[in-house]
């Protein structure tokens, strides 16, 4: 049987330049344009399509497409950059991106693991919690902006930017309580078992909500890899390197490095952990990311079992 047809979607603002054959074709990047595409890939039988996350523009056409029945692999830019080297394309540029994802697509379309790079389907309510806490987090970074040019601002400016920061508070006073509100509703049940954890604030709660629904669903070792909290090996021969980690998802890795941060003081089985690491020699820091991951594998098991904080569930197997 004849492998089916795979495509690579180069995605910017504008544009989407599309590859499954010998030539991309470009599209425009609103719904039209969008719906022209899934129409030519419906027409040439297209099973996978592959594109890079592009800063959010890449999440309307994903889940346009899946919506159409496609398989959608949102992938990591390094990853890709790489396999263009790898594959020995120096070029870049929105064409030759596109016939590279399509190059990638064929790549994972007959990997034995190929289920572990397809995008998760979009859950509405899922998507709206990561919206608020998107809008949160950007509602902070501008207070914080604000709050800097205050201490330097001209006196006759200082009103404005007073008002500007009573003006965020307002709006920070009010995305929380749509959060709040939004976890009470939506994810009752997972919060529940959230809230029994000393130590896991609100924003460290409605995070691992909103960008990590794999929290639950996934093995220890999987759920450590993909917030980027495993090390990894570095071997070749008879040389062995320091592991390592590396990649992930930066925001969740933020919020439980936080989280962290305060259960090796005030979390008796993480306390013991931290002090047991760091008597037998090892950093500081390395022994923290051990911490961090004993504690998203601890929610993990959690969350998967549905079960409050229990300090036996820490001697569990990752």
């Amino acid at each position: 049987m004849a492998s089916r047809t795979n495509a690579g979607i180069d995605v910017c603002k504008d544009w989407l330049d599309a590859c499954w054959t010998a030539q991309a074709r470009r599209f425009t990047h609103d719904a039209e344009g969008i719906k022209q595409l899934a129409a030519s890939l419906r027409e040439s039988q297209v099973d996978l399509v592959v594109m890079e996350a592009s800063g959010g523009y890449e999440v309307a056409a994903a889940a346009a497409l899946q919506a159409e029945g496609f398989a959608v692999a949102v992938l990591n830019p390094r990853q890709t950059r790489d396999f263009a080297k790898s594959m020995g394309v120096l070029a870049k540029t929105d064409r030759v991106d596109a016939r590279v994802l399509r190059d990638f697509a064929n790549v994972i379309a007959v990997h034995p693991q190929r289920e572990r790079y397809l995008r998760a389907l979009p859950d509405a309510q899922r998507a709206h919690l990561a919206a608020l806490v998107m809008r949160r987090r950007q509602l902070v970074e501008m207070r914080v902006a604000e709050a800097n040019r205050l201490g330097l601002a001209h006196p006759s400016a200082r009103k404005s930017v007073a008002a500007i920061l009573k003006a965020l508070d307002k709006q920070l006073t009010r995305v929380d309580a749509d959060i709040d509100g939004c976890m009470r509703e939506q994810f009752k049940q997972t919060l529940a078992c959230l809230d029994t954890v000393k130590g896991l604030g609100p924003v460290t709660k409605s995070t691992l909500l909103a960008l990590l629904p794999e929290l639950g669903r996934l093995n220890g070792r999987a759920i450590s890899a993909l917030v980027g909290v495993a090390p990894m090996a570095r071997e070749s021969g008879a040389w062995r390197g320091k592991r390592q980690t590396c990649g992930g998802r930066h925001q969740v890795r933020t919020v439980v490095y936080m989280a962290t941060l305060s259960a090796v003081k005030y979390n008796p089985v993480l306390q013991r952990f931290h002090q047991r690491l760091i008597s037998a020699g090892k950093p500081a820091k390395v022994a923290l990311v051990a911490c961090m991951r004993k504690l998203l594998v601890i929610l993990n098991a959690m969350v998967r079992d549905r079960v409050a904080w229990n300090p036996a569930i820490a001697n569990q197997p990752a």
